[in-house]
């Protein structure tokens, strides 16, 4: 055993008899499907269940997906991804949209151990892909977050806790997919989820502000988005549990089980109509105490821990936060600027909550030690983000220069949060079967033409890009969105882009973004790069990107003004546009088998 894994163990918590019995099943699994006694298919869809998933590179590549529940992660936690990405993976792990990690390129026979070792931390890979009820999203803010109506996050803890390993969650129609916000700021990404909840109040006959939650139901994302609907004006936190567990149940008594493409909750409603669909989870919620798993009541771990707002303190400006924040960062440079667009003031318990920058969503086994060493030191809470970053929370002010001081050595204190730099993007053709470009190099592209052009650090814009149409880098609820599509130019293929613009979520409602146009892979940057600018040059004062774009003219003129940008020059004249970023040989849309649809 190295030092490394000593001092990991000598930290780690007894195993999970539950995830010891995951790992052991696997190992059982496994060696049946080596051994020729178990069905291909069949373990495709246990070892899906158990979060791992087959790479675009074949054989025993494997992609494994960990579960951080509403992005809480603890020092030890860090510090097992690091061993882990160290040692079975490529020396770094990725933040995912859901905040999850994941890691590439693990081989089959290593699985086992893997999910003991996360298990001695408290991790597990269990149900993180397939037909499952996946990792429970909540806002990376919670409890630190000035606006909150209620601190969600023992609220998601019990909703995780509850659905895993949950007969009722096992064999779904579908993936299904749960997020927690604590205000209708949304930044837990609630509008477009199976479910959606969001912390709500309501006035009661004597006058009293009753808490509670406005739970939505049938959003989603993919080739055709949906806006998620409230199934009721008002949900007590007595019921919300109940309410859950209804929506899980009319999913899986209801979903399309013959055609994965019709699967999803939102086909649901687009099959039966919203009143119907309501209709039969609130019956379904009001006969759910003759179940032997009604969730009756209040979650214990919410008792225990609580979920009282974090209020806003006296006389301090509370940091505006959500799609759409207008930041002014300053010249100064350096620890200035980090504070201006990296930190969130208000919170009532004095206390303040940065954002670690991780580009593309890679944190490296270096920076996860350190991350976990700063987290360690200072007595600090660490949130994952829907925007692959991670948040430092309970700060002091005093904290912040040394905070800043020990990013800023592992290269992860740049001003990106908030800023356009802050570009977000699916591993793509990497790694993934489904992907027909690589939109982790476009990621690159943008970004770095945004830094030469001087417009990296515009505030109150949002890019994200998809290697395809299913949005795993949710392009649609972007200010700036591409995915990927396969062009054909001049009897060549070539990657190229749909771009979209204007996409939106918060204040309890989503907008997708509306197509534009098509545009080879390479002509992508100068495309963002325009709009980018003119946004920057054009808005008015305080003005956010949805209202600028309506004044301009909208997507059409946008359209108009980019139309020059799609055309091929010939292979002669530009063969780097017949290759895809990081590629060095002529472009294939390849696309395989996608697991994410098993």
């Amino acid at each position: 055993m190295s030092l490394i894994e000593t001092e990991i163990t000598s930290r780690a918590l007894p195993i999970d008899p539950e995830i010891e019995a995951d790992a052991a099943k696997f190992q059982q699994m496994l060696d049946a499907f080596q051994a020729g006694d178990l069905e291909e298919e069949v373990f495709k869809t246990f070892r899906l269940s158990n979060g791992i998933y087959g790479q675009r590179q074949g054989g025993t590549n494997q992609m494994l997906r960990v579960k951080f529940p509403y992005g809480s992660a603890t020092p030890e936690q860090l510090e097992m991804i690091a061993h882990l990405c160290e040692t079975y993976s490529r020396g770094w792990a990725h933040i995912t949209t859901r905040q999850n990690f994941q890691m590439h390129y693990v081989q089959l026979n290593e699985v086992p151990s893997i999910m003991r070792q996360l298990g001695s931390v408290g991790l597990t890979t269990r149900e993180a892909c397939s037909d499952t009820v996946r990792n429970v999203m909540g806002c990376h803010l919670a409890g630190a977050c000035p606006y909150e109506v209620l601190d969600i996050s023992a609220w998601a803890d019990a909703a995780f806790h509850y659905f895993l390993r949950n007969p009722i969650s096992q064999r779904l129609p579908r993936k299904f997919k749960i997020n927690f916000s604590g205000c209708s700021t949304d930044c837990g990404q609630a509008m477009f989820n199976d479910i959606g909840v969001v912390a709500a109040s309501r006035t009661r006959e004597d006058g009293s502000i009753e808490p509670g939650f406005r739970v939505y139901v049938a959003g989603g994302l993919g080739a055709n988005p949906h806006e998620a609907r409230a199934l009721e004006d008002f949900t007590p936190r007595e019921s919300l549990m109940a309410t859950l567990e209804a929506v899980v149940r009319t999913f899986e008594q209801t979903g399309n089980r013959d055609n994965k493409l019709r699967a999803r909750m939102k086909w649901v409603v687009d099959t039966l109509g919203w009143e119907e669909t309501q209709r039969r989870i609130l019956r379904s919620r009001r006969f759910l105490p003759a179940s032997v798993t009604w969730p009756d009541g209040i979650p214990d771990v919410v008792r225990e821990r609580g979920d009282a707002p974090a209020g806003a303190a006296v006389g301090v400006e509370p940091t505006p936060v959500g799609q759409g924040t207008l930041v002014f960062i300053g010249r100064k440079g350096g620890f200035e600027q980090w504070c201006n667009a990296n930190v969130v003031r208000g919170v009532g318990n004095g206390t303040v909550s940065a954002t670690a920058s991780a580009e593309l969503g890679d944190v490296t086994a270096v920076q996860l030690r350190s991350l976990a060493a700063i987290q360690r030191d200072l007595g600090l809470q660490v949130r994952t983000t829907p925007r692959q970053n991670l948040v430092f929370r309970g700060l002091t002010e005093d904290q912040l220069p040394v905070l800043y001081t020990r990013l800023n050595e592992i290269g992860m204190a740049t001003p990106g949060a908030e800023l356009a730099r802050d570009v977000v993007s699916c591993p793509g053709a990497d790694t993934c079967n489904l992907a027909v470009t690589q939109s982790r190099g476009l990621a690159k592209a943008i970004g770095d033409r945004l830094e030469e052009e001087g417009l990296a650090e515009i505030s109150g814009v949002r890019i994200n890009i998809s290697g395809c149409t299913n949005s795993c880098g949710q392009h649609h609820i972007s200010d700036i969105g591409f995915y990927g599509a396969e062009r054909r130019a001049h009897g060549q293929s070539a990657p190229g882009y749909q771009m979209l613009i204007g996409g939106y979520v918060g204040e309890e409602q989503a907008h997708f973004g509306e197509k534009v146009l098509r545009l080879p892979a390479k002509a992508a940057p100068e495309a963002a790069a325009y709009v980018v600018e003119r946004f920057a040059t054009e808005r008015n004062v305080g003005e956010q990107f949805r209202g600028w774009l309506e004044r301009v003219g909208g997507p059409k003129a946008i359209a108009d003004e980019l139309r020059h940008l799609d055309n091929f020059p010939t292979p002669a004249e530009r063969p780097d546009f017949y290759v895809d970023y990081g590629e060095t040989g002529p472009y294939i849309a390849e696309v395989g088998p996608g697991e994410c649809a098993s």
